[in-house]
């Protein structure tokens, strides 16, 4: 215990003095309870995050590291300590149209589905490679390469090419997504994501289609597909609606903002997670916002066509709060089927 204790105050001292030399640096700390189950279980996380930049003409260094902390439980390895460094990467641009970014980096493309930095979770989703970016009047596109080491050189280990091409012009978006993987094993697998967005009647209707496929290290060929739609009732008041359907293997990705079926994913990604292969969704809510306060609630309803006995009904409900310019309180409960979770959360920035 003194040892870890030693090395984690060695570590903050160094970080500390890495971001007294920062040009801009923001801080950020965020206390959630868990009151999962019948509301008593009431474990309680603590993530404190330092941002920190360093910058001049053309170029950029970045440095992102956070604390997590399990409150109320005496561990005697340490292990409800953790330090993670996020990020560290440095940018530079080319031509004044064009960037590269080396290092650890946070990514996030299309709507998370393939690629994202789940920031619900204690440790978010981190990529050590680089990325190659265009920004033109064409479109923006991004290059970039990566490596998934898993400790050691594991059959797990992989690395990583993307592409991504986005547009957005008047009424209407898109995002286009392809990545490859290769493992150290010899198979690979490819996913590919198409997000598109238009707005209409006066930007009181919203259109979003989603569609995800890819191809397995086994060869089989995975995909999903989700429309939905927002209408603005009025100031402050929208309604939404979406079906999605997975295909008969269905989809997942290890790098994405969602958790595979059958893993804690309401607790490690805040959300339902993908669906399993031939199954169906039909989503609606409603949302408000006045002021500080903002409230949407959610309902889904997930069947399968090949098991009419199946049914899974979950309900997710929102509640945020401004408590000034750095401070907002916000509550989440999600019941999936019989089971309930509750997360109560205190975020602090400056």
């Amino acid at each position: 215990m003194k040892k870890n204790l030693r090395n984690i105050l060695t570590l903050a001292l160094g970080f500390l003095t890495i971001f007294a030399t920062a040009q801009s640096w923001d801080a950020d700390s965020r206390t959630r309870v868990d009151m999962s189950g019948e509301n008593d279980q009431f474990s309680t996380d603590q993530r404190t995050t330092l941002d920190a930049n360093w910058g001049g003409d053309g170029w950029s260094i970045n440095v992102n590291a956070n604390h997590n902390m399990t409150l109320g439980y005496n561990y005697t390895d340490g292990s409800d300590s953790r330090l993670n460094v996020v990020e560290a990467n440095a940018s530079t641009d080319l031509m004044s149209f064009a960037s590269v970014t080396i290092g650890r980096q946070t990514l996030d493309y299309g709507s998370g589905m393939i690629i994202g930095s789940n920031d619900w979770g204690s440790s978010p989703n981190a990529y050590d490679g680089g990325v190659f970016a265009i920004d033109v009047d064409m479109m923006d596109l991004d290059v970039g390469y990566y490596r998934d080491n898993q400790g050691g050189e594991g059959e797990d280990d992989h690395t990583v090419m993307l592409v991504n091409a986005s547009k957005a012009d008047g009424d209407w978006s898109m995002n286009l997504l392809y990545v490859s993987q290769t493992f150290n094993d010899g198979t690979d697998e490819s996913l590919m994501g198409l997000d598109i967005g238009y707005s209409m009647m006066g930007g009181d209707f919203d259109l979003a289609v989603s569609y995800n496929s890819g191809t397995t290290t086994d060869g089989t060929d995975i995909d999903m597909m989700s429309i939905g739609g927002t209408y603005n009732v009025s100031d402050g008041i929208s309604l939404n609606a979406a079906r999605t359907t997975y295909g008969e293997n269905g989809f997942s990705s290890t790098a994405g903002n969602y958790g595979a079926y059958g893993t804690d994913t309401w607790n490690n990604n805040g959300n339902m997670g993908y669906l399993r292969g031939d199954e169906e969704m039909n989503s609606y809510g409603i949302s408000y916002s006045s002021g500080d306060f903002t409230l949407a609630v959610t309902m889904h309803d997930v069947s399968n066509p090949n098991d009419e006995a199946y049914e899974r009904k979950v309900t997710e409900a929102n509640f945020g709060y401004s408590l000034g310019d750095n401070a907002n309180v916000g509550i989440k409960y999600a019941e999936d089927d019989d089971v309930k979770y509750t997360w109560m959360t205190l975020s602090i920035g400056m």
